[in-house]
């Protein structure tokens, strides 16, 4: 009976002790915001989502990805663990964080498919405009050859006669014309 006692006893305080550590990572001296952050984990997220060809682009410039977003933030590794242990074991917080980077995600997502929509617009009136000018000049060339050397309009059946005509009179003048030397008579 009294080692029963002595047994509850020891598990008694090994539970106590034990249930003392659930308090959690106790707040680092220099706990980053939750601002501070979301917008740390943007600039990793946009980072990370970067393809491999802007990844090599970033590197050739001289920009090292795995510590640009640490540079930028003036923040270091120790204390981004720290920070991020700290607001993962407080959930509430993190929850807080985590949705204002999806929103924040979402936001900027919107804005590029807006940039992308008034880009692809200003291209595909540029190409509009492109087509009206060259449909202008057709239209203009097209009314330059139905007009004779005064400029007024001439009907289109009236050239269609007059170059019938004219093709008459080249096949009749040429019937008229004989070849001059003996060399041109022998061949016929």
């Amino acid at each position: 009976m009294i080692l029963k006692r002595l047994v509850l006893f020891v598990g008694i305080i090994f539970t106590v002790i034990a249930c003392n550590n659930l308090r959690g990572p106790e707040k680092p001296k220099n706990l980053i915001s939750k601002d501070k952050m979301v917008d740390i984990l943007i600039d990793s997220k946009l980072i990370t989502s970067a393809s491999a060809r802007n990844k090599i682009v970033m590197r050739d410039s001289g920009l090292n990805v795995n510590t640009y977003v640490l540079e930028k933030h003036k923040i270091d590794s120790l204390q981004f663990a720290l920070s991020n242990n700290y607001y993962a074991f407080h959930v509430e917080d993190y929850e807080d964080i985590y949705t204002k980077l999806a929103d924040s995600l979402e936001e900027l997502k919107a804005k590029l498919k807006e940039k992308e929509a008034l880009e692809w617009k200003a291209q595909t009136k540029r190409e509009e405009d492109s087509l009206e000018l060259v449909l202008k000049e057709k239209v203009r060339l097209k009314s330059l050859t139905n007009k004779d050397s005064l400029g007024t309009l001439i009907k289109r059946d009236s050239m269609k006669i007059k170059d019938l005509r004219l093709e008459q009179s080249i096949e009749e003048i040429e019937d008229l014309i004989e070849p001059i030397s003996d060399l041109g008579n022998e061949l016929q």
